[in-house]
């Protein structure tokens, strides 16, 4: 049961005061979050990069540069097992990358992976022919038929055209249910609204996915 965060704009924006943000209703959750975090930001070469401690977020005070795509995700290990910088998310497949938050019980599904988030990763992309959007509404659709229980379900998948999201709960919407924004240029994804100049925060509604197009600096 973790925190998820995505921010969006084309023409670039400083991650630092949403990732700021981000730590706080981190360390401040009811869950704890501190079982290392991890980021991922596209360049200005248009490249991922990378960044995974194992120390909770709100100790690690790295620093990162402007950018048009910032993805951020701290972890709470369920029943605090697996607790490596290997399993802290963001995930990357070469294309992706992709940020979990969920729990599910009694899944009949055979997945490769070493913790149920990566393996929630690898049932999308094994529907993936091309069409990413037909990946998720096809992966999130197996979930839900061969899961006993969702108690959450909730994701953000994306690359460099796209970014895919879902928003799932059947318990514990105060904790569960996604939150977005929209002001200016910027759009944000997250797991909980918080404070932000001219920003109008609404809940992604219950059994949600969607998709929006990553729009480049020119368009």
């Amino acid at each position: 049961m973790c925190r998820l965060l995505l921010v969006e704009n084309p023409d670039g924006m400083d991650p630092l005061p949403h990732l700021d943000h981000f730590k706080t209703l981190s360390k401040n959750s009811r869950e704890y979050q501190g079982h290392g975090w991890g980021c991922a930001w596209l360049d200005d070469k248009d490249q991922w990069r990378f960044h995974h401690h194992i120390r909770p977020i709100w100790e690690d005070h790295s620093k990162f540069p402007p950018s048009r795509l910032f993805v951020a995700h701290a972890r709470s290990a369920f029943r605090n097992e697996g607790i490596a910088v290997e399993n802290n998310m963001p995930f990357y497949d070469g294309e992706a990358v992709f940020l979990f938050n969920g729990e599910l019980r009694g899944v009949r599904i055979k997945a490769d992976g070493r913790i149920g988030a990566e393996k929630v990763f690898n049932t999308i992309k094994r529907f993936d022919r091309g069409d990413l959007a037909q990946a998720v509404s096809r992966g999130v659709g197996m979930l839900r038929k061969r899961t006993r229980h969702i108690r959450a379900l909730n994701f953000i998948l994306a690359n460099k055209a796209q970014v895919h999201y879902c928003c799932h709960f059947t318990e514990d919407p105060g904790y569960f249910q996604l939150h977005a924004s929209r002001s200016r240029n910027t759009r944000i994804i997250c797991s909980q609204p918080y404070p932000l100049s001219g920003s109008h925060w609404q809940p992604v509604a219950n059994r949600k996915t969607g998709v929006f197009d990553l729009k480049q600096a020119s368009e």
